[in-house]
């Protein structure tokens, strides 16, 4: 089980507003805290890919219940 600081909701959002919630959720984190953000934009799993990329974040796990998908995102 994973030990998540934040947990953020972006049901019902579309881009790049899931994403613009998980930039300001880790600015607001210290290092190796974890996300846990709830999506329903089906294009999400793209841009958290590219932006942890980039910013050296790590996705720890995605999980996907409906339509739903959660992402548990480790903080560089």
């Amino acid at each position: 089980m994973m030990n998540v600081t934040l947990e953020v909701d972006a049901i019902g959002l579309n881009c790049p507003m899931p994403l613009l919630k998980l930039k300001k959720a880790l600015n607001s984190l210290n290092s190796a805290d974890i996300v846990k953000i709830s999506v329903t934009d089906a294009a999400a799993h793209l841009d958290f890919g590219v932006f942890c990329q980039q910013a050296a974040h790590e996705i720890l796990n995605v999980a996907k219940n409906d339509a739903v998908q959660i992402f548990y995102i480790k903080k560089a």
